[in-house]
């Protein structure tokens, strides 16, 4: 068996992470090949690397001295290796990093630097071999990972003992440093996992897998021991952001298990993210609600037109208009006279009422309408087919809890039902369809 176990920055925060993280990996030989991310914050008052080495950018930009921020870096992995009584030579590898920042150097360099440093760290704590990811993760130019490339590489280097390979970057062809979007370790986990056909991808964390919905709005809310790759991309979209959304399509493509778990509590089970789940479900049913996540802070823009589902083209051009202001969108409720369109706030903040007068010019509504403070709910459950109704029973629970629909949309595989709200009723919508769909049941 061939196990990617990745861990995060709360996992190698600080000396006391990295034992938890020495016990986890060599308490099962499988796993092999070690993600790490940067040190995470330890406290509420510490910093995420990362962050840091982003300001350490902005200064170095901008002329300003940042000595006090990159003593806090030093600091912090000059600790670890007291602690740990490690041997790497720090003073040779900050020493490279500041020349590196006197002469100029790529933002993605820099903020890389926290990934190597801790994966260094961590592989002479573990006796495992340091793998750089600008040797094996392989990016094209246009910014797509090379998976074969990554694959011929990474066998070139694997001789069946353990390894540890930073996240989040890897290098062009020509070997420049690549940093993918924030949170891409996950991705650097689930593309090693592809490419070396491993039978689990272990995402380790400092939750014990998910949760139905957030513990910030429902206290001690239920796990979830289980879901498919298509709930955790509805919830990972909406908001649960336990793993970075593109993490998943390395290891659906070949039906490789995700593995959520905790760092700090490493004998709970977690959630186990499978292709199909029809074959346990048999044995153990799930809940119709899988889970519920959403996300504030959307704008609907309304254009009012009599008789415009006649009109060929109607939508086109109305959505031409967005795009052409590079604005995403999330939903399109329509009805016979009337189209909206739902997109993030701050995506329209400085181009809306250039946007509605684009509109208004090339469509000429009768009315043109504009509301702000948008919430979105997704309740998400694959079983939730196998209810008649369900979509009536969550419509009349917001009803008995006076919360206000403005929108509705659900997919014809009825895996998720999406209710816009205000952002003042978010939480309480939350709190209200967990009461009555997972509490109430559940004592039943």
């Amino acid at each position: 068996m061939i196990k990617v176990a990745k861990f995060g920055g709360s996992s190698v925060a600080n000396a006391e992470q990295f034992r938890k993280v020495k016990q986890i990996v060599l308490s099962d030989p499988s796993r092999k090949f070690i993600v790490s991310s940067a040190c995470g914050k330890s406290s509420s008052e510490d910093h995420k690397v990362t962050d840091l080495l982003y300001l350490c950018e902005a200064h170095v930009r901008f002329g300003v001295s940042y000595e006090s921020i990159f003593s806090q870096i030093e600091e912090k992995y000059y600790g670890i290796k007291k602690e740990l009584g490690l041997q790497i030579d720090l003073e040779k590898e900050f020493a490279s990093i500041r020349s590196y920042m006197k002469k100029g150097m790529s933002t993605d360099y820099l903020v890389s630097r926290g990934e190597y440093l801790t994966s260094k760290c961590l592989a002479e704590y573990l006796g495992y071999e340091f793998v750089d990811a600008a040797d094996v993760i392989a990016f094209r130019y246009n910014g797509d990972i090379d998976l074969q490339r990554t694959g011929q590489l990474l066998e070139e280097r694997s001789d069946g003992q353990g390894m540890v390979i930073p996240g989040f970057y890897g290098s062009l062809p020509n070997g420049t440093i690549k940093v993918m979007s924030r949170g891409g370790s996950d991705i650097t986990g689930s593309v090693i996992a592809n490419v070396m056909n491993a039978d689990v991808y272990e995402n380790w964390t400092d939750v014990s897998g998910f949760y139905v919905t957030d513990p910030k709005i429902v206290e001690n809310p239920v796990a979830i021991p289980r879901l498919n790759y298509n709930e955790l991309r509805e919830m990972s979209y909406m908001g649960a952001n336990v793993l970075h959304d593109d993490a998943v399509f390395p290891v659906k493509s070949k039906n490789i298990p995700i593995n959520i778990r905790n760092t700090n509590a490493p004998d709970d089970p977690g959630t186990m993210i499978l292709n199909d789940c029809s074959e346990l479900d048999r044995t153990d049913p799930p809940h119709a609600i899988t889970g519920i996540t959403g996300r504030k802070d959307y704008t609907s823009i309304t254009i009012v037109k009599n008789h415009a589902s006649a009109e060929v083209g109607f939508l086109r051009r109305m959505l031409q208009a967005f795009e052409d202001y590079h604005v995403s969108i999330e939903e399109v409720p329509t009805t016979v006279d009337t189209f909206s369109v739902l997109v993030s706030s701050s995506a329209v903040q400085n181009c809306l009422y250039d946007i509605v007068g684009r509109l208004k010019e090339e469509l000429h509504p009768e009315d043109v309408r504009i509301e702000e403070h948008l919430a979105l709910v997704a309740v998400v459950g694959r079983a939730m087919k196998e209810q008649p109704g369900m979509s009536g029973r969550l419509l009349s629970e917001f009803g008995h809890n006076k919360i206000n629909i403005k929108t509705i949309s659900q997919s014809s595989d009825e895996l998720c039902i999406v209710v816009g709200v205000m952002n003042r009723d978010f939480e309480k919508a939350i709190r209200c369809i967990y009461r009555r769909f997972i509490s109430e049941e559940r004592t039943r």
